[in-house]
């Protein structure tokens, strides 16, 4: 199922977060967590899902990642806090 989401996945509380974009966010926070993708997120560990929102177009969606990352770290971690002050992973709430 095709839905766009912008998400972020942290390796723990207030470390390394990364800002991302996809039309299935399932399928790509699995593969995260697997260590499946090359990139930043399989370097640094970043395996919890903290942050996500759902869109209803991709090029919206890819409008917000772009303004998530073009924002401060502070900004990201209070984003983040507003919804999860826990850093929980929310992986669960994702998957069936």
């Amino acid at each position: 199922m095709k839905q766009p989401a912008v998400y972020i996945m942290a390796n723990r509380r207030n470390g390394a977060i990364y800002v991302g974009v996809t039309s299935n966010l399932a399928q790509r926070v699995y593969q995260h967590r697997e260590g499946l993708m090359k990139g930043f997120t399989k370097d640094y560990g970043c395996k919890l899902l903290v942050y996500y929102e759902v869109g209803t177009s991709m090029e919206g969606a890819i409008l917000r990642e772009k303004q998530l990352k073009g924002g401060s770290r502070k900004k990201k971690l209070a984003l983040i806090e507003s919804i999860n002050p826990q850093w929980k992973d929310l992986y669960e709430q994702i998957t069936p």
